[in-house]
């Protein structure tokens, strides 16, 4: 509404200031001169015209379009909380003992195979870790 004010008291201005101008411009003698009243309304006419459309060029805006989104998730910012040290009591562990098994019987390949991986039965001995080759002894 406020351009449509604008623009129309821009044109009135500009009618204005070509009416007054045609007034004197026609005041010449009319003996000598013939009339082109015609002529001087079309000017002017023609020239409120191109004031009105300067006028409403120069006041025009970006029409404003709204645009409502449909609502999205966002997802919430992590929360960082320091980890709380928790104390438990040793477990107890139990062992179960195996009686000395004596070298070469039945038990004793059992106890040594299951005991270690690298257990030779044939010569009775493992592979430790550090290499060396020792003879199994079930205690």
């Amino acid at each position: 509404m406020n351009r449509i004010v604008k623009t129309a008291a821009a044109s009135a201005l500009i009618a204005a200031t070509t009416l007054a101008a045609i007034a004197p411009a026609s005041a010449h003698d009319h003996r000598r001169y013939r009339a082109n009243t015609g002529d001087v309304v079309a000017a002017g006419v023609l020239g409120l015209a191109a004031g009105a459309l300067i006028a409403g060029s120069a006041n025009r805006q970006a029409d404003v379009i709204y645009r409502y989104d449909e609502p999205r998730y966002v997802r919430p910012r992590p929360v960082y909380e320091r980890p709380v040290r928790v104390y438990e009591r040793p477990r107890t562990v139990y062992v179960e003992r195996y009686s000395s098994f004596e070298p070469w019987t039945r038990d004793w390949y059992r106890w040594c195979s299951d005991r270690y991986r690298s257990f030779n039965p044939d010569t009775g001995t493992y592979v430790g870790y550090d290499g060396v080759r020792r003879f199994c002894e079930a205690n």
